[in-house]
């Protein structure tokens, strides 16, 4: 059983099918390290949809920034694979959000594991926030406390 089967720890946990197409692989049939980022995309954007939107973080005059993205590959994922990807937020902290998600293939171990650091920065200073409240309430709830 995979961290991604669990469910023990994963706050604010999604998951989302994935679809391999054709352009997402190389010669060899396997997809290309740079889609996985487009799939951690998804992902988080599918975690701020649920709890904090996008369009209402613009509103408020803020947006998330990506600050380090970690991908460990641990072993090719194909044309022919059905993926299921998942994404939780791990940590909290002042200012920072951590999250990690998985690719997995079948009832197998991760094909890749990712971890990404983040905050929010408001769009006129340019500076990092504290996360919003929404978001860390809805964190906390989704915790258990």
């Amino acid at each position: 059983m995979t961290a991604g089967d669990r469910g023990a720890g994963q706050v604010l946990r999604v998951e989302l099918a994935v679809r391999v197409k054709w352009y997402d692989v190389d010669a060899a049939g396997i997809v290309h390290n740079a889609v996985y980022i487009r799939w951690l995309e998804d992902l988080r954007q599918q975690i701020l949809d649920d709890h904090l939107p996008i369009v209402d973080q613009l509103a408020a005059g803020f947006a998330p920034v990506l600050a380090h993205t970690e991908i460990d590959y641990r072993r090719p994922i194909t044309l022919a694979d059905a993926v299921r990807s998942v994404m939780w937020i791990p940590e909290l902290g002042e200012t920072r959000w951590t999250a990690r998600a998985e690719f997995l293939i079948d009832d197998g171990p991760p094909a890749a594991v990712a971890m990404q650091w983040g905050v929010f920065f408001d769009l006129k200073t340019r500076r990092p926030l504290p996360l919003p409240a929404a978001l860390r309430a809805a964190w906390e709830r989704a915790a258990g406390g």
